[in-house]
């Protein structure tokens, strides 16, 4: 077990949902874990990506965990997505310190951009009040502070069920 935390405190969690569990995947990508996941993967080739990038496996699928070869997982036990949360979080000690940084989509570290840089490519009102975007280098998907961010710190404190530093705000206040 020491070995399994120091690895996790060294590499950071890293998992891979299968094909149920996509609203989850985008979670804990929104929390800043390397989450894979892909809508159409066959079980043995999951296993196997798992197994060789040391993901954790995160599965609803119980034909699935009795399979051979198959690599650390958990299984998630409810099909509510906020639950599914909830239970990966417990399960893991997962935190939010390193809420959106990493592409929803694509899964991505999201790379800090300038404002002309990005004018472009965000609405003109979003470009005209916002100076903070983040930015996708495999997707170009743009990401900027909005009223999104206080939507998500509401949801993950009611979630967690304790009190949190809101994303953005500033240490010496």
């Amino acid at each position: 077990m020491t070995r399994f935390i120091l690895c996790h405190r060294l590499l950071g969690m890293r998992f891979i949902a299968d094909v149920m569990l996509g609203k989850l995947a985008r979670w804990l990508r929104i929390l800043g874990y390397d989450t894979l996941y892909y809508p159409d993967i066959e079980d043995m080739v999951l296993i196997e990506k798992a197994r060789k990038e040391q993901r954790i496996l995160l599965t609803r699928d119980t034909r699935l965990i009795k399979r051979r070869g198959v690599p650390r997982y958990l299984f998630i036990e409810d099909n509510e997505p906020m639950k599914q949360l909830k239970q990966s979080i417990t399960a893991f000690g997962l935190t939010t310190s390193n809420l959106l940084t990493r592409c929803i989509y694509c899964n991505e570290p999201l790379a800090d951009k300038k404002q002309e840089d990005v004018a472009d490519m965000v609405p003109e009102h979003i470009s005209a009040t916002s100076d903070i975007f983040a930015g996708c280098p495999l997707c170009k998907k743009v990401y900027w502070k909005g009223s999104h961010i206080e939507k998500i710190n509401r949801y993950l404190e009611r979630l967690l069920s304790y009190p949190k530093k809101p994303v953005g705000s500033n240490d010496a206040e």
